[in-house]
């Protein structure tokens, strides 16, 4: 009974996403047509995934060189509210800061959370391929028709990218690349960290700990997923992470995201519009001109 009802919901869960499934598969699909290459195919479609989450991307990393840019004024918060009993205090003050610079301490998990959902979809997807019948992809269409000459294999020069890294290989020499590709995974995500940790150091950022714990774990979290989950998956993983490199380098180069400005903006009463930059200085000559009358007025009247 337990069974049946777990297999029930299993089922409604697979119905309802299942127009979802077919659209990524149609997508698939057509990006197999322009270029019959299953990697290919995979690298165009996570492009495409990739180029709706970059707003994400770029608001996350505005967002973290904000948190770092306030780290003084976190600091400032902590020895005011030192001890447990003004811990609520604190918090509460913590919290306003970050709403009023539009920043969160957790902005850096923002990006590879948003890709769960397409992880779960495309996993499904490559699932659904790999049959004897592949699913969720046009009957008609090349990858369809390829798919049952090749009896559900999705080879990509010689590796089978419906096969998970700890599944059965035929050799020990088979497995080597699938453990290859788990490590460059997790080592792109350990750069993109390192990327924005140089970046903060060059500009004498601190990064909060809370970041730096989070940003230890998740790629070792992420690790124990890919060994479980289709080759064709972690592919996917491998090239959006490179496009998040990529996308990242672009900001900092031109400046979208620049700490040194958004910390700036988080002095109080500071504006750095040129006008007002130039009203300031015009005030500041005027005020030093006339100390200097009144210097000269007093030194006549001495003598």
């Amino acid at each position: 009974m337990i069974f049946a009802a777990s297999s029930g919901i299993v089922k409604s869960v697979s119905d309802f996403f299942s127009p979802i499934f077919r659209l990524f598969g149609w997508l698939l699909a057509q990006f197999y047509q322009i270029i019959p290459n299953y990697g290919v195919a995979i690298s165009l479609l996570t492009i495409f995934i990739m180029g709706v989450l970059t707003p994400l991307t770029v608001k996350s990393t505005r967002s973290m060189m904000a948190m770092q840019a306030l780290q003084p004024e976190l600091k400032k918060l902590q020895q005011k509210y030192k001890g447990p009993e003004h811990r609520a205090q604190m918090n509460e003050e913590m919290m306003r800061l970050y709403k009023e610079h539009g920043t969160n301490p957790l902005s850096s998990c923002f990006p590879v959370l948003a890709q769960a959902p397409f992880l779960f979809i495309l996993y499904s997807v490559i699932r659904g391929l790999s049959d004897v019948k592949p699913k969720h992809i046009p009957e008609t269409s090349r990858m369809y028709l390829d798919l049952l000459a090749s009896k559900g294999k999705i080879d990509v020069f010689g590796m089978d990218m419906a096969l998970k890294p700890l599944d059965h290989h035929a050799t020990l020499f088979a497995a080597i690349p699938f453990f290859v590709m788990v490590a460059l995974a997790v080592g792109l995500q350990y750069f993109q960290m390192a990327q924005i940790n140089n970046r903060n150091k060059k500009s004498g950022q601190e990064m909060p700990s809370q970041q730096q714990r989070i940003q230890k774990l998740m790629p070792i979290l992420f690790a124990y997923f890919y060994f479980i989950i289709p080759a064709a998956v972690v592919l996917y993983m491998v090239v959006s992470t490179v496009i998040r490199i990529a996308t990242q380098d672009i900001m900092f180069r031109i400046g979208v995201s620049d700490p040194g400005k958004a910390k700036e903006r988080q002095i109080p009463g500071r504006d750095k519009s040129p006008e007002k930059s130039a009203v300031t200085e015009a005030e500041a000559k005027t005020l030093k001109s006339q100390a200097n009358r009144s210097k000269s007025k007093r030194q006549r009247k001495e003598r």
